[in-house]
């Protein structure tokens, strides 16, 4: 699994304590910025048990710190600015085994925009694909070769006379909507193959999911019959 999984995990994990939990909880729940010293109060525990477990919070990413003054007075003599916690707007999730339905999500989405503006659907869900998976080849641009770019998508990736994909990362949503989201899903791996340079053949063996993983695989090219 890659360091950003391992990093999620981390960061999850940061709330398996329950006091940081509460603390997490109570400050997301506020309307603004906490102190210290509300935290504290609002949980129940000394000001400088709120301290340490707030400040892991932002080392991990799920609060963020800002410094503002709570007397309204400026210039000298107006004090040091207090150290204020708010939840933190990035979205941490982990899922075993792993889902994309994010990804799912947005090709969906940029597929009925384009439509409604007067694409044919079948061309709009291809030229939402290839947006797709171009946004996927430039974030994942130190990703040394298409089998790695597609591990880092949770698609598990298997050599088996060509690449077997062992895991569906948008299962649930082909249990219930199998033909569209399989569709999808060879339109954006094909796409990706092309984005990233691979001339290998990405076909379609299956709808829905199955015991084997995903719904295509990836024929590679043998050098050998390349003239």
């Amino acid at each position: 699994m890659d360091e950003a999984f391992g990093r999620r995990a981390a960061t999850v994990a940061a709330l398996a304590d329950p006091l940081r939990r509460a603390l997490y909880r109570f400050v997301a729940e506020q309307p603004g910025a906490v102190s210290r010293d509300q935290a504290a109060e609002g949980v129940e525990v000394p000001r400088h048990t709120a301290k340490f477990h707030l400040d892991r919070l932002v080392d991990e990413g799920l609060l963020v710190a800002e410094f503002r003054r709570l007397t309204g007075r400026t210039g000298p003599g107006a004090g040091r600015p207090a150290k204020l916690y708010r939840r933190a707007r990035k979205e941490v999730s982990v899922s075993l085994p792993s889902r994309r339905y994010d990804l799912a999500g947005q090709v969906l989405a940029d597929a009925v925009e384009r439509a409604l503006d007067g694409t044919p659907m079948a061309a709009a869900l291809d030229d939402a694909a290839e947006a797709a998976a171009r946004t996927v080849a430039t974030s994942y641009s130190d990703a040394p070769s298409v089998t790695e770019t597609l591990s880092r998508l949770g698609y598990e990736p298997r050599d088996e006379d060509g690449v077997r994909l062992g895991n569906c990362p948008y299962d649930r949503l082909a249990a219930d909507h199998a033909e569209l989201v399989c569709s999808v899903n060879h339109r954006f791996v094909a796409s990706l193959c092309s984005v990233l340079g691979s001339d290998d053949r990405v076909r379609r063996t299956a709808t829905g999911p199955g015991p084997r993983g995903c719904c295509v695989r990836i024929e590679t090219k043998d050098p050998a019959a390349t003239p």
